[in-house]
């Protein structure tokens, strides 16, 4: 996976200001940033087995960012930092994304109560 994202994309999950759709579960799996998570436009969704992975498939930076605000950087994050595939200082930390595991669940935990 590659680390060449600076900022979210507009559909990014990890967005403060838009309505992405996630479940309570789901959000809380995402919120823990501890490992490596493939933004959704460069995934795969072409077979049936759901998205795959490819050679040049980008981390999603809102996951980067969001790992970076809470300072819990996930081993392939460290590793690749180490290596010169990553760079914290080129993430756009300015960005529009949760600052908190905490935040996010109580984000979408108040969306999905509105859809209900």
């Amino acid at each position: 996976m590659n680390y060449n994202l600076r900022k979210p994309c507009a559909d990014c999950p990890f967005r403060t200001d838009n309505d992405f759709h996630l479940t309570l579960a789901r959000a809380q799996e995402l919120s823990r940033v501890s490992s490596e998570f493939a933004c959704h436009k460069t995934v795969d969704y072409s077979g049936e087995d759901g998205g795959r992975i490819k050679e040049k498939s980008e981390h999603c930076a809102g996951a980067l960012i969001l790992a970076e605000h809470m300072q819990r950087p996930h081993q392939m994050m460290r590793i690749c930092e180490r290596i010169g595939m990553y760079d914290a200082s080129k993430l756009e930390m300015d960005s529009p994304v949760f600052r908190s595991h905490i935040e996010m669940i109580s984000t979408y935990r108040r969306r999905n109560k509105r859809r209900a």
